[in-house]
């Protein structure tokens, strides 16, 4: 799950993390408001999407720039107004772009020098990670791929924590002064207590900056949540926006199931994260490429099958479902009993390759042969990814 900045602003306000203030605005007349409650006339503008790049990004009706500068109320109100309901499009969005529902006035800083700081969870080491560079505001993986040198990289210990010499020895490694070193090290403790305390599986501010005045402050940021520790913070579900989400993905959380959306032909129910992985894996194997990753879980009900296959079949892309189930705790007849009613319920008119093994099987077998519905059984999982990509081939 992903926040907007101003979101993130009042997470970081919250975990001492310095920021400058900046109030949300859905409307011009609020964004004029926000300003005026700032009480300076140096401020900034910023459309707030789920998306990088909204500074060199292009609004479709054709004002430039999802970040402006402004030097007084008025002016921050008419920038809003340009903004607000408007469609922007960023190198992140796609050319269909975003639409713009809020806007952050805050007040923009003078800056000195500008830092890259992010704490990721790292699979290689079991645990946090702090990643850190003096190539701040520019896009990381470019520094990462061009200046690899430029990038450090400190482990963290997850039962000790970020300690105060580890934040000291990157703020020294980053270059800070002696008299900026205590401020860069009490952001860094800040935002290390905020990603654990929140269940983040990313916490990346880009830029951190040092200002002319020697203040050191995280200016933007973007974080991303562990969608299975989300059950513990309501207050970060309050902060979902689901108009930045793929429909499909919001349609499939609303059933309690594992939905992507991939740019294949071939849509994939299974059960299982791995089995999905796999199943996937050999779609790719046997010539064919798969749209989705849809996993209904270890004891999905018929009504989240029936769901599953509506969300499958709302892609156009799709040309063929390939079920796979491999029933442990699953009842193999609830997922074809699930089966059936959707594609009765949807006139399914793809083709449709299953294959079911273990609990409850022989009945499973049996619901779908009574069903009177035109698919093809799978022997086992290669061959029934073989038989998907020959029936989506023959159909094309």
């Amino acid at each position: 799950m992903n926040i907007h900045e101003f979101q993130a602003k009042q997470l970081f306000e919250k975990y001492g993390v310095a920021t400058p203030k900046g109030f949300p605005a859905t409307t011009a007349a609020e964004a004029k408001e926000a300003a005026a409650r700032l009480g300076v006339s140096n401020l900034v503008v910023k459309a707030q999407i789920h998306a990088g790049g909204r500074g060199k990004g292009t609004f479709t009706n054709g004002f430039k720039g999802g970040v402006q500068l402004v030097e007084s109320a008025e002016a921050a109100e008419e920038i809003a107004g340009k903004m607000l309901g408007q469609t922007l499009v960023t190198h992140q969005t796609g050319p269909d772009g975003r639409v713009v529902n809020t806007v952050l006035i805050a007040e923009s800083v003078d800056i000195e020098k500008e830092f890259y700081f992010a704490i990721l969870v790292d699979r290689a080491i079991s645990g946090p990670i702090i990643i850190a560079s003096t190539e701040g505001g520019v896009d990381i993986e470019t520094v990462a791929e061009e200046t690899p040198e430029k990038i450090l990289r400190e482990p963290v210990d997850p039962t000790l924590g970020l300690q105060a010499y580890q934040a000291r020895k990157i703020a020294k490694q980053l270059g800070f002064t002696s008299a900026q070193m205590p401020k860069a090290a009490k952001i860094f403790q800040a935002l290390y207590k905020l990603f654990i305390a929140t269940d983040c599986s990313m916490v990346e501010v880009n830029p951190l900056v040092i200002t002319k005045t020697g203040d050191v402050l995280a200016l933007d940021a973007k974080f991303g949540f562990d969608d299975n520790a989300l059950y513990r913070h309501p207050e970060i579900v309050a902060l979902r926006d689901v108009a930045e989400e793929d429909p499909r993905e919001v349609a499939a959380s609303e059933y309690g199931l594992n939905y992507i959306g991939l740019d294949g032909d071939i849509a994939c129910l299974v059960n299982g994260a791995g089995l999905a992985m796999a199943t996937m894996d050999i779609i790719q194997y046997a010539g064919g490429t798969p749209a989705n990753f849809l996993d209904v879980g270890g004891g999905a009900s018929k009504e989240q099958v029936t769901a599953a296959f509506r969300i499958i079949l709302g892609d156009a892309n799709v040309k063929g479902i390939l079920v796979n189930i491999f029933g442990g705790i699953m009842d193999c007849n609830i997922i074809a009993t699930g089966i059936v009613e959707a594609a009765r319920e949807t006139h399914l008119s793809i083709p449709l390759v299953v294959r079911l093994e273990g609990n409850n099987v022989a009945a499973g077998k049996k619901t779908l042969a009574e069903s009177g519905l035109t698919l093809i059984s799978g022997d086992d999982i290669l061959d029934a990814a073989k038989k998907i990509v020959a029936a989506v081939k023959a159909a094309a």
